[in-house]
């Protein structure tokens, strides 16, 4: 494995949803009618930023109201956090309150992070809305038929509602929690080869350690562990072949330390070839869904024609397979990614 630093579109563009994406978000009951749109929440006068506990800023910043825009916002909000977690009924919401809002200007969908409370145990949870971005939609979708994750959220005309994914941020861990004694180092290589691996064949890019979170979950006399990418800005919109390999980031260098310290080259291959194994195993079991994906995005634009002539040519090199020369598309290259994993596994 490599470091380097890895450059990447600091604003890629914002794309909107296309006919054929809606109709497949409509097939898969992805849409939804929200009662409020992400603009309205652009009704601030002034924000406030967010410290975090040892003083550094967060690059999250509390928006401020006016008090009756507010008061409106926070009835709307549950109502949407109903629609996300419960279809719609609002029984879930009828102790919850709203307890704050926070903006990130800083992201590409600038999106808000909603803080709702239950007030008879303090019990809280976070739900986000965003602008809808076409490529970030697919980028969840794939997350949902490629990945061992669920992912949950809804669109509405200009707005996306998504779930938010708990877990400890990546660069968090590895500056605290990677090298406990209590944790096997192993098998948190294994994991990461596994998320490297998927992030490659769904081209899911800049996986930098503070896009993704650290699941844990205690099994038996040991811990397992889950990458999960917690950020789908960058779904397939660059050309740079190694923006979708995690492995090139330098965030990620306690991961491929890790890696490099724990794993031989051989078991690097069998792990890759597992995940490879489970990739199938998905895309045979949502095959009618992933073709339904695959023709939604030919009326979709979702990148640049410079950009996909330039991961189809660093394909064709990397793999030595010259049918990559043929992708018209982004979600072409994926196709021609999985063909080439269902035939690994078939070797």
């Amino acid at each position: 494995m490599e470091i380097e630093d890895v450059k990447i579109s600091r604003k890629k563009p914002v794309f909107p949803v296309g006919s054929g994406l809606l109709k497949y978000l409509k097939m898969y009951q992805r849409d939804s009618k929200l009662p409020l749109a992400y603009s309205d929440l652009l009704q601030f006068d002034e924000t406030v930023p967010v410290i975090d506990k040892n003083g550094v800023d967060t690059y999250w910043e509390i928006p401020l109201y006016p008090q009756h825009v507010q008061d409106h916002l926070y009835d709307q909000l549950k109502i949407v956090y109903a629609e996300l977690k419960a279809s719609g009924n609002t029984r879930i919401v009828q102790h919850k309150v709203i307890e704050r809002i926070e903006f990130c200007a800083f992201g590409n969908t600038k999106p808000f992070r909603i803080k709702i409370v239950n007030r008879l145990n303090d019990v809280y949870d976070y739900f986000y809305i965003k602008q809808a971005d076409a490529s970030r939609i697919y980028g969840l979708e794939l997350e949902e038929i490629l990945s061992p994750n669920q992912v949950n959220y809804l669109y509405d005309r200009d707005t996306l509602v998504e779930e938010h994914i708990v877990g400890i941020p990546g660069d968090v861990f590895s500056k605290s929690r990677m090298y406990s004694p209590d944790y096997n180092q192993t098998r948190i290589a294994k994991e990461f080869v596994k998320f490297n691996e998927r992030c490659v064949i769904s081209l899911l890019g800049d996986m930098r350690a503070y896009n993704f979170v650290m699941q844990i979950t205690p099994d038996f006399d040991d811990f397992q562990f889950r990458i999960r990418a917690i950020d789908f800005d960058q779904q397939f919109y660059e050309g740079n072949i190694k923006v979708y390999m995690p492995q090139f980031f330098k965030e990620n260098y306690p991961y491929v330390k890790l890696s490099m310290d724990h794993l031989t080259e051989k078991t690097v291959l069998q792990y890759q070839q597992e995940e490879r194994s489970s990739i199938v195993h998905r895309v045979r079991s949502e095959r009618h869904r992933i073709k339904d994906l695959r023709d939604a995005s030919k009326t979709q634009q979702l990148s640049t024609e410079e950009n996909i002539i330039k991961l189809r040519e660093a394909h064709a090199q990397v793999y030595e397979d010259s049918q990559y020369l043929n992708c018209q598309s982004m979600t072409d290259i994926i196709e021609r990614n999985v063909k080439n994993v269902i035939r690994s596994v078939q070797l």
